[in-house]
């Protein structure tokens, strides 16, 4: 793996932080590459049952796009007849995918500004957590670009078609205390404590049922895009697993004996 994305598996948390700090951590396709290999083994090992995702340095937590190496490409495309924009389906959609998809929380890390690309994955993670500093900017609309890395359907839910429309074509940074008004973060703290407290956060997740934050995921992806009937038999599907797993036995025996679950994350 890159030097520029760095990959820590502790006690059940990989810890996951982009490390470009002087490109504000930008993605060069390296970067994207790593990163998004980096996701995809985290979704993939059963060692892994939570994700902490942020960036190096208190500046940014990603800019998104390297806009330096992306002038080259772009040119070297245009002269080629060549699409400039395959890192969307190279990159981009499978990076986004691997993050909102995998059976196990992802909490990101915002410490400082996510911009483009960058924002977007941090709305492609279960959980945001802001440095007091940092904000959103969407940036699409600025390079005469649309959305990417998931924007587009994770915005709209996170603050309404109208919104999402607004924030999109009119790309303005929104600032922590707005984030959160608007619900783009789920807390914002002073950056002194961000790695702290979204350290404890993510732990609490990493040492949590598994299984059943899984099952959690994935039951509110179908119900955006499902009928009522449909979504109820979903929720049947995944509860049978839910509760045949090792950690409903242990809860329930815990709640018996009015002792704390230790999990096993199966």
């Amino acid at each position: 793996m890159a030097d520029t994305v760095l990959y820590e598996l502790n006690d059940g948390l990989a810890t996951v932080t982009i490390n470009r700090p002087e490109a504000m951590n930008a993605l060069d396709t390296a970067t994207k590459v790593a990163l998004r290999d980096a996701m995809i083994a985290a979704k993939d090992d059963p060692a892994v049952r939570a994700v902490l995702l942020t960036g190096a340095g208190e500046r940014a937590f990603c800019v998104g796009q390297d806009l330096k190496e992306h002038v080259g490409k772009l040119a070297e495309a245009r002269a080629g007849g060549e699409a400039p924009l395959s890192t969307v389906k190279e990159h981009y959609n499978p990076l986004a995918t691997a993050i909102a998809t995998m059976p196990k929380p992802v909490v990101a890390a915002v410490n400082g500004v996510a911009a483009g690309a960058g924002a977007g994955l941090a709305w492609a993670c279960d959980f945001r957590i802001l440095a007091d500093h940092g904000g959103f900017n969407t940036s699409f609309a600025g390079v005469a670009l649309t959305a990417d890395s998931g924007a587009s359907w994770t915005l709209p839910r996170l603050v309404g078609q109208a919104k999402a429309t607004e924030l999109l074509m009119f790309p303005q940074t929104v600032p922590a205390a707005e984030a959160l008004a608007l619900g783009l973060a789920h807390r914002v703290v002073p950056g002194a404590e961000l790695a702290a407290t979204a350290l404890a956060f993510a732990r609490t997740l990493a040492e949590g049922p598994t299984v059943a934050y899984g099952a959690i995921k994935e039951s509110l992806a179908y119900a955006t895009s499902h009928s009522l009937v449909e979504t109820l038999a979903k929720e049947d599907e995944l509860q049978t697993v839910a509760g045949a797993s090792a950690d409903h036995w242990i809860a329930v025996q815990a709640f018996i004996a009015k002792e704390k679950p230790r999990y096993l994350g199966r």
